[in-house]
């Protein structure tokens, strides 16, 4: 590969990263104590607003080991305006498929899996908005879910 060549497609990555990267708006993830999610874990995300005109994907991200005893996972997800205005969501996703063969992307024990919550949300006001997430399976302790994270990304035009 010639000089130029190199240097041309060194160019072309960085400027590909850093136009994918400004259309993130917010990204964080919290980390699961003891690799085990609580019931009264409640995980808590803020997400600063400042833009009201372009909307957004908001997406979470999970990681979880094969300890994980189930193929899918509930969320109670409750989100709050800087108002003061909230609702909740209960959502349902599948972590596997029926045979047991994980969904996502994976390396040893680690299995990583994005799950889309809302797509093309405009947020009404600037401010600070809560996402307050929990799991909603039926136990105390939920074994095998190492973290969750949060994306919001700018629609493309």
């Amino acid at each position: 590969m010639s000089k130029g060549t190199s240097r041309l497609l060194i160019i072309l990555l960085i400027s590909v990263f850093t136009t994918s990267c400004r259309n993130v708006v917010y990204t964080d993830s919290a980390t699961m104590p003891g690799k085990s999610w609580e019931l009264a874990n409640i995980k808590l995300f803020r997400i600063p607003v400042k833009d009201t005109v372009n909307s957004n994907d908001i997406s979470f991200t999970i990681r979880t080991g094969s300890s994980y005893p189930y193929r899918n996972i509930y969320f109670f997800v409750t989100t709050t305006s800087p108002a003061g205005n909230s609702m909740t969501d209960t959502l349902q996703y599948y972590l596997a498929d029926e045979k047991g063969n994980w969904l996502g992307k994976g390396f040893g024990d680690i299995h990583e899996l994005t799950l889309p919550y809302k797509t093309n949300v405009y947020f009404p006001v600037r401010g600070t908005y809560l996402i307050q997430v929990q799991h909603g399976m039926r136990m105390k302790e939920l074994k095998g879910v190492y973290d969750l994270g949060i994306k919001v990304r700018r629609t493309a035009k």
